[in-house]
């Protein structure tokens, strides 16, 4: 593979690279949380449009690896809104065969879409922005992270910057061992062998790494001495903008249901 995988934090300067990690891991758990008890479609919808050309300017993020990234989330969203069509009760719109779909299932299956396709531009944008290392030395020096479970967060994020690149070598030594003849043929088993040496590769990879760390705890390998991360008020500016800016969406969004509410009981 040319250049850094899906996985890997982009090597250059931009505002969210500057930003603390710790400060962006919060801005993103909270944000995310807050929209459990959203589901209309509108309000992470209208969410979704405004973090996309974001997240791409404030990160310098090129938007065609933004986009990219939605592969990974964008089946999981259409199965959520396909479920959620046909097994919530409403008054019926469409009827297919067995199946009704329904104007309450819709709506609620296109709000956790739209909330599933959300999270994952804002993980990938954490994701393309932040360091291990930097966020594991940010964890362990704000946030009271132990070394155990620093140093475990370190090894999870490690593991996921590099799962990209491994499936992609994964399938590109599949496709070499197969004749040009039969290409094509046996897709989905080619894809389960790769998915099961993909994880196979990942657990050695974990041990390996924990041997590693386990060694360096106890002062029979190489030290690595990481650089403090500034914490500044910087950092507290762009969680309020960023979760000021998400609270005046939702209220915006929870205000014009009201009045549309309001709208349908007056008297014509």
């Amino acid at each position: 593979m040319s250049g850094p995988g899906l996985g890997r934090a982009l090597q250059h300067d931009s505002l969210l690279h500057r930003r603390n990690p710790t400060v962006k891991l919060a801005v993103l758990l909270v944000g995310t949380g807050a929209l459990v008890a959203v589901l209309d479609p509108w309000t992470p919808l209208a969410l979704l449009l405004l973090a996309g050309p974001a997240v791409t300017w404030a990160g310098a993020l090129p938007w065609r690896r933004v986009l990219r990234a939605q592969a990974a989330f964008t089946p999981f969203a259409l199965s959520i809104l396909l479920v959620n069509a046909v097994t919530r009760p409403g008054v019926t719109v469409l009827a297919a065969g067995p199946f009704e779909v329904t104007d309450t299932g819709v709506a609620v299956g296109a709000s956790l879409a739209w909330r599933t396709l959300l999270v994952g531009t804002l993980s990938t944008a954490f994701v393309l922005t932040t360091d291990g290392a930097r966020l594991m030395t940010s964890l362990h020096q704000h946030a009271r992270l132990g070394p155990q479970a620093t140093f475990a967060v370190l090894a999870g994020y490690r593991m996921l910057e590099q799962l990209p690149a491994r499936w992609t070598t994964i399938r590109q030594a599949q496709a070499a061992r197969v004749p040009p003849g039969r290409r094509g043929r046996g897709r989905l088993r080619g894809t389960a062998r790769a998915a099961f040496t993909l994880l196979v590769v990942t657990l050695r990879q974990s041990q390996r790494m924990a041997v590693s760390m386990e060694l360096r705890a106890l002062g029979s390998g190489p030290r690595t001495v990481h650089r403090p991360v500034p914490l500044d008020r910087s950092d507290a500016v762009f969680a309020a903008v960023v979760l000021g800016a998400g609270a005046a969406v939702v209220a915006a969004s929870a205000g014009a249901g009201w009045l549309e509410s309001f709208g349908a009981f007056s008297p014509p």
